[in-house]
């Protein structure tokens, strides 16, 4: 699997437009791309933080098949009004964990 992390540094006056924004036009665009399989906004604790959006992909093939699309630069533009300075894109592999593994806390 193949995650993307886009990191949107915002105002605090705009963080309810944002989030209005990302649920009701982006989380549906993204959906409905092939091979997504999430699309999550991440709030920040600590208000002097990024926003993150989390989008996870079956492969890495699918997550760049839609940004050469255009659809991710599409998604970027909704929002422009409302960062302070232009998101980062990062990409990541997601590490196979084995089914048995725990997790000693």
């Amino acid at each position: 699997m193949f995650a993307r992390l886009t990191l949107i540094k915002i105002a605090a006056e705009n963080a309810e437009n944002l989030k209005r924004v990302y649920n009701d036009e982006i989380v549906p665009a993204v959906r409905s791309q092939k091979g997504n399989i999430g699309c999550w906004l991440l709030e920040p604790t600590n208000n002097a933080d990024e926003y993150v959006s989390l989008t996870e992909w079956m492969s890495s093939t699918e997550a760049n098949a839609y940004e050469a699309s255009g659809m991710y630069r599409t998604l970027v533009e909704k929002i422009k009004d409302y960062y302070i300075s232009k998101p980062v894109l990062k990409t990541y592999n997601i590490a196979d964990i084995k089914a048995s593994a725990t997790i000693n806390l």
